[in-house]
């Protein structure tokens, strides 16, 4: 698939300028959005001994405020979705590296926040930390600020309503209350009812558009992404409660996630130019297989790990996987279905996601609570995801391969079309040449005799 050149928009993206402050609020939108869920499962273990609760009910905290934020609710959902959008609107060329710069956001905050957070608990402890924590999350409104609407601003047209038209009969009505109502009066108000109620369908399909579910990338994107969710946010959750479990202390436990965090920062960026490059965006769908896949073979292997040395070069390498899988989540969705119907794409994904979501880490905790190791929590994330990447990697040659079927049929469609237009035209050409030359035949034939009595005339006056 190669590279979207029209962008089915009524303008050109800038591909830069204002569009990289645009980057810088996303930048800071997108970080606390994805990083707040996930720092805090540092209190989770102090949380925990205060309630006397087991994993699985400790785990439903992260899992229902990554799920609502997936899911279009309130707070952090009104970071996240206006800022992946906001990208797509302002660039096309370098969308996947302001993708990439953007979603580097996450990791940044989340190396800043894991250890501010055991800082902010030894201090204030768990509620007095998520208050100022609550002070830091405003910092989003100036972030939001940078959005500047982008396009060409059509002037809204005025149609009449279906009032308007019901007042303008009453007062045809009571101008000669005697006549009646002519047809033509009441075929332009049913006219009018049948415009408004297309405005309304044509409005709601605007922002959640139906018709992606007959659209066969945009499918085979929505199951593979519902399938891995069920794996991907379990393990960043639990990991500093492993720590702890393993009994590693509280700050090198924090300091897991700033690792994590880290590799993260410069995974995403790096795959966002690697995504760009001319050998790989034509089949970035492949690409974003794999990390899925290679994120999976981490959690795999995690169990392996059995002290801190471990832990940390589990954390390196599920941060670099980590960071691929996020920063090409919404391009791949972007490269399916085209920038016009990316928001309602984006709408349609993340409330089937958040479903899953929501699942993930409570299904993990209560592997925790029913074998008491963690090892079983880890192998499952590992092993959903690896069946994720693999389903998405299959289906997607699958669907690489019917597009260009195709395209060769479309083309060679065009090209039938061409040779009949083209036979068409000689036939008609013949048609005409035929037709001419029967309109000149009778005239010719008397031409013939005459010249044939000449001849006759002049040999015999030859012969005498």
């Amino acid at each position: 698939m190669s590279p979207p050149a029209n962008t089915q928009l009524a303008y050109t993206p800038p591909d830069g300028g204002w569009g990289w402050a645009v980057v810088f609020g996303a930048f800071i939108s997108i970080g606390f959005s994805y990083a707040f869920p996930k720092a805090i499962a540092i209190f989770f273990k102090e949380i925990q001994d205060f309630f006397g609760t087991s994993y699985s009910e400790i785990a439903w905290v992260s899992s229902i405020m990554l799920a609502t934020t997936y899911g279009g609710g309130f707070g952090l959902a009104l970071n996240l979705q206006p800022s992946v959008i906001i990208i797509g609107k302002y660039f096309l060329k370098r969308r996947p590296i302001a993708n990439g710069l953007a979603m580097a956001g996450s990791p940044v905050m989340l190396s800043t926040l894991a250890p501010l957070n055991q800082f902010l608990f030894d201090n204030f402890g768990w509620r007095g930390s998520f208050f100022i924590l609550g002070a830091i999350l405003l910092n989003c409104c100036v972030a939001g600020a940078l959005f500047r609407p982008i396009g060409m601003a059509a002037d809204p047209v005025r149609k009449p309503t279906i009032k308007q038209a019901e007042k303008t009969v009453k007062e045809q009505t009571n101008k000669s209350s005697v006549e009646m109502l002519s047809p033509k009066t009441v075929s332009s108000l049913s006219g009018t009812e049948d415009e408004e109620d297309k405005d309304c369908c044509e409005k709601f399909n605007k922002y959640l558009d139906f018709s992606l579910f007959k659209h066969r990338g945009f499918l085979i994107y929505l199951i593979g992404n519902v399938l891995m969710f069920l794996g991907f946010f379990a393990p960043i959750v639990f990991l500093a409660p492993y720590a702890k479990h393993l009994g590693i202390d509280e700050y090198s436990a924090a300091f897991l996630l700033s690792i994590l965090a880290i590799v993260d920062m410069i995974a995403r960026p790096t795959t966002g130019i690697i995504a760009n490059s001319k050998w790989v965006r034509p089949k970035i769908q492949y690409f974003f297989s794999f990390s899925i896949a290679f994120n999976g073979a981490c959690h795999l292997l995690c169990p392996l790990a059995t002290g801190y040395t471990g832990l940390v070069i589990y954390s390196v390498f599920f941060g670099l996987a980590f960071g691929m899988v996020c920063a090409m989540l919404f391009e791949t969705l972007m490269d399916l279905v085209g920038a016009a119907r990316f928001t309602s794409a984006v709408g349609l994904v993340t409330i089937v996601e958040c479903c899953t979501i929501l699942l993930g880490p409570p299904i993990g905790g209560t592997l925790i609570d029913t074998f008491g190791d963690y090892k079983y929590m880890f192998i499952k994330c590992g092993a959903v995801m690896v069946l994720a990447g693999t389903f998405l990697f299959i289906m997607n040659y699958y669907n690489y391969r019917m597009l260009a079927k195709e395209e060769r049929e479309r083309k060679a469609t065009e090209e039938t079309m061409k040779d009949h237009k083209h036979i068409r035209t000689e036939t008609e050409d013949g048609n005409i040449w035929a037709k001419e030359k029967m309109q000149d035949g009778p005239e010719v034939e008397p031409l013939t005799d005459e010249r044939e009595g000449l001849k006759k005339e002049v040999n015999g006056k030859s012969e005498v």
